[in-house]
């Protein structure tokens, strides 16, 4: 009997994230809504901890990220039924094979590729996400190509379940197709992303960032988004726009700014697709610490502006207040 032993080299790291949030409002609730993941005031929270393990045989990659925190039960709260506690523990699991002709094919679930920003706070100039990474999906279950064109540039197709569904509430796949740029300081891409969400319509997104730095100390950072979903009651659209910048004052201090906005329209009678308001706002300043090459600490100052009372502010659970303002001091450490 022959047996086949596959040797495989492993690659283990891992992240912690960690905040205590002051929110001017002071809600009874101590609930910051409409928050992407750094949602709790006056309390200290354990945000994430994940551990990610990629193995490599040949031309085959294996990566599974598993995690544990108050992020991952707020961002699989879209899954239906029991669908955010069975899948929470879970950030990633994909494999990769690199092919003949330069393709890639990877497989599993995957975070989005919409958007700069990214699940680790340790890769984002801020603490907080901005309103279009929570709004927009972050992350899908399928499969995609990628090959190099050459001169810095990337094409990718994929087919994906959906708008953040690991589990499909639908039989027909979305597609997504986009070129990415990487070269000498500056990242950019042009993405597509279209399938069925809701009530048997096509829903079109379209997004693209750049990200360049005009010198060692200072990089800037630009994304736009659009899309329509044609419906019974008429089109629902929506538009969005981040602007970021950042200065290093020192090899281990910078200060970034953010400012970013998503407008929404919907027909009289139907449903909203992101919130529950016609817009929402925000303006953040964050200052970054790191001591070492593995350890963040981040004072962040967050202002959100709505055209509703979406958020709490005095006693009860009532949403009574349309602006809402944090200090969040947070932690970030890696491995």
């Amino acid at each position: 009997m022959l047996a086949t032993i596959l040797v495989a080299d492993v690659v283990v790291g891992g992240y912690v994230e960690a905040f205590y949030q002051w929110h001017a409002q002071n809600p009874e609730t101590r609930i910051t809504n409409l928050r992407g993941f750094d949602a709790r005031s006056r309390m200290f929270t354990l945000a994430n901890v994940a551990l990610d393990v990629k193995a490599t045989t040949g031309p085959v990659t294996v990566r599974v990220i598993g995690q544990t925190g108050l992020t991952p039960q707020i961002y699989y709260a879209a899954e239906p039924e029991d669908g955010a506690e069975t899948w929470q523990h879970l950030q990633q699991a994909t494999i990769t094979a690199a092919l003949p002709h330069e393709l890639t094919v990877e497989a599993g679930l995957f975070p989005s590729p919409i958007g700069p920003e990214v699940f680790a706070v340790k890769d984002n100039w801020s603490f907080s996400r901005s309103n279009l990474f929570f709004g927009l999906p972050f992350y899908h279950t399928g499969a995609r190509v990628s090959r190099p064109l050459g001169g810095g540039v990337t094409a990718t197709l994929a087919v994906y379940n959906g708008w953040n569904s690991i589990i499909d509430n639908n039989d027909t796949p979305s597609v997504a197709a986009s070129l990415a740029y990487a070269r000498e300081g500056t990242t950019a891409q042009v993405l597509y992303f279209g399938g069925i969400e809701r009530d048997d319509t096509w829903r079109h997104l379209f997004d693209a960032y750049v990200q360049h730095a005009i010198t060692d100390r200072v990089s800037v950072l630009a994304q736009a988004n659009a899309g329509v979903e044609p419906g019974d009651l008429g089109t629902a659209s929506w538009v969005a726009g981040a602007l970021y910048g950042k200065l290093v004052l020192s090899g281990c201090l910078y200060v970034a700014l953010r400012g970013d906005l998503f407008y929404e329209t919907v027909p009289d009678g139907a449903a909203s697709i992101f919130w529950p308001t016609q817009w929402i706002t925000s303006g953040t300043a964050t200052l970054g610490y790191q001591p070492v090459d593995t350890v963040s600490l981040r004072l962040e100052y967050r202002h959100d502006q709505a055209a509703d009372d979406v958020f709490y502010g005095g006693g009860g659970d009532v949403l009574d207040r349309a602006a809402q303002d944090t200090v969040t001091a947070g932690a970030t450490a890696w491995f």
